[in-house]
């Protein structure tokens, strides 16, 4: 297969500003892109919820980048770790998942990832590979080899286990092992390059260190810097539940986007657009209503075509901007309870935390087209209220 070695374009991928590090050096790697030698790429993600998310998005075009340069790129899904649970950044022990439950969780995964990777070029496709393949079947005797290669101040290098040691919250024994079986990962696979963002930076360099301790290989580790708010810091995340999903509709996701605060919007012109970054600052300088709107559908565009993306577009603005509420929409009577309960009892909001995120990132709004800030609001006339991506309720006092 012929390599793409335009030293333009490679660098434009490497430039576009998604790019935190590269191990051993960004120098390194553009030289091995530059020789035409044709490279083997993984990205991994574990199934922990039932739609992965415009991060997750982010990073598989950056894949689909390199497979257009000519490089093999799999996408690994972490069924076998998924089982495990990553304690990357978190302060307490996350739940282990069911072989069940995982399953359930990735039914639809192929076809979000369809959005992004093009399955349908018969010259070089992506593969999709599950790593129960190879860490089911290790033997206990080969797991204490695997183990034997690191020490427990190597695994407690890791600031989320730092910050627990410190608060004397438990760590598991089976934590330390998560990012041994990740790195045995980039061993199973046989890869060059492994994508991560920068939460995966150590599991990705235990991959490197057993990789060439076993295999006497080098890896390059390519971390991707994570989408999150700049103001608030809040990151998407598919186990927490907060972010724009694969799953949604192309208009769910425009008016999802279209909610998003106005800091957000450069971050998703960088990101999840290619549109070249010399045209960001003119994009911008239209407004912030404008400028959120183009992102919006360049990047609806991107994900399901130009067509779906103008009739997403259409219905958003039929909708929210010429005050087209859908005529059956629920109703609440506040005399009935309290107002907030009476959201979640008819599913128009799951929970108080959720309610609590849609109004600190400006999601709900008023019929006045004001937008509520106190998450203890409770409405003082009868009207209608926006909530989320494409949410209606009226409020009867």
């Amino acid at each position: 297969m012929a390599i793409n070695i335009d030293k333009q374009k490679i660098r434009e991928i490497l430039e576009r500003g998604v790019v935190s590090e590269i191990l051993p050096s960004r120098e390194e790697f553009e030289k091995k892109l530059f020789s035409g030698e044709r490279l083997r790429i993984y990205l991994g993600a574990d199934p922990t919820s039932t739609s992965l998310h415009l991060g997750h998005a982010r990073n598989y075009m950056f894949l689909e980048e390199l497979r257009q340069l000519g490089h093999e790129v799999i996408v690994l899904v972490g069924d076998f770790t998924a089982q495990i649970g990553d304690p990357s950044d978190k302060e307490a022990t996350r739940p282990a998942l069911s072989e069940a439950q995982v399953r359930e969780n990735m039914q639809d995964w192929e076809n979000q990832i369809r959005l992004v990777l093009d399955f349908e070029d018969k010259n070089n496709p992506p593969q999709i590979q599950y790593n129960s393949e190879w860490l089911g079947k290790l033997s206990f005797r080969e797991t204490l080899d695997l183990a034997s290669e690191f020490t427990v101040q190597q695994m407690l290098e890791r600031d989320m286990f730092e910050k627990r040691m410190k608060e004397g919250s438990p760590i598991h024994l089976h934590e330390f092992l998560y990012p041994l079986m990740q790195g045995y990962d980039s061993v199973a696979l046989d890869v060059d390059a492994e994508l991560c963002g920068t939460d995966q930076t150590f599991n990705a360099l235990v991959g490197r260190t057993l990789l060439k301790r076993l295999k006497n290989k080098e890896k390059f580790v390519i971390a991707l810097s994570l989408i999150g708010n700049p103001k608030t810091g809040q990151l998407m995340s598919k186990s927490a539940g907060t972010g724009i999903f694969l799953s949604a509709s192309p208009a769910d996701m425009y008016g999802a986007l279209m909610a998003q605060p106005d800091e957000m919007t450069e971050i998703f012109l960088v990101n999840l657009t290619r549109i070249p970054l010399s045209e960001k600052d003119n994009i911008l300088s239209l407004g912030p209503r404008d400028a959120k709107a183009r992102a919006a559908f360049e990047i609806v565009k991107r994900l399901h075509g130009e067509e779906k993306a103008k009739e997403a577009e259409k219905a958003f603005e039929e909708t929210f901007q010429k005050g087209n509420v859908p005529e059956d929409i629920p109703e609440i009577h506040l005399q009935d309870g309290d107002f907030l309960e009476q959201l979640i009892r008819l599913d128009i909001v799951p929970s108080k935390s959720e309610w609590k995120r849609l109004v600190e990132g400006n999601a709900v709004e008023t019929e006045q087209g004001q937008k509520v800030a106190d998450p203890a609001f409770v409405p003082s006339e009868t009207q209608t209220l926006k909530i989320g991506k494409r949410r209606f309720v009226k409020i009867i006092v």
